[in-house]
């Protein structure tokens, strides 16, 4: 799997598909939501063989706009912090703000890879959002700025889950 994600390459679907689907069973009561999968029609299908999908959110974000996020994103491996020098630096460049500690890029972070990434994401993506357009369960939200397009989707999922209040739930 790591070879894939280094060269920029999707995991096979046979791989994803069994590692988010036994998840997936051990929660199939409850509401939940999937971030990045499924990413082709072979993987949608199955997951439609496992279980119920009702809404598909589709953020659609320019590709020069991931690209520089990407390139900017600095991480704190110990604790999941993720820091951006364009818009989220942290204090001391380098250091995490809580512990002092060396902050990494990812590996696949660089613009060669990441640019491998998105295209590889639009030949397949394409397709899935297509399939869940037939299907009348894709809803997409288009922005640059999550503080913009957060509201319009919170207010969405809001509606969507609780019909019966008409107010957003949550903060972002």
């Amino acid at each position: 799997m790591k070879s894939c994600i280094d060269q920029g390459q999707l995991v096979p679907d046979d791989v994803i598909s069994r590692l988010i689907l036994t998840e997936m069973r051990s929660i199939e009561q409850s509401s939940w939501l999937l971030d990045g999968f499924p990413r082709t029609v072979t993987q949608a299908e199955t997951l439609d063989g496992v279980c119920s999908v009702d809404t598909v959110i589709n953020m659609d974000v320019p590709f020069q706009i991931i690209k520089q996020r990407l390139t900017s994103r600095w991480l704190h491996l110990p604790s999941g912090r993720v820091y951006n020098i364009d818009f989220n630096p942290p204090k001391i460049s380098g250091l995490d703000d809580v512990t002092g500690e060396p902050l990494i890029q990812r590996d696949d972070d660089t613009p060669e890879t990441i640019t491998r990434r998105l295209r590889s994401y639009e030949k397949q993506t394409q397709p899935v959002l297509e399939y869940y357009r037939s299907k009348g369960m894709l809803e997409t939200f288009s922005g640059t700025e999550t503080n913009k397009i957060w509201p319009h989707i919170q207010a969405f999922l809001s509606k969507k889950l609780f019909p019966q209040n008409d107010k957003v739930v949550g903060k972002a």
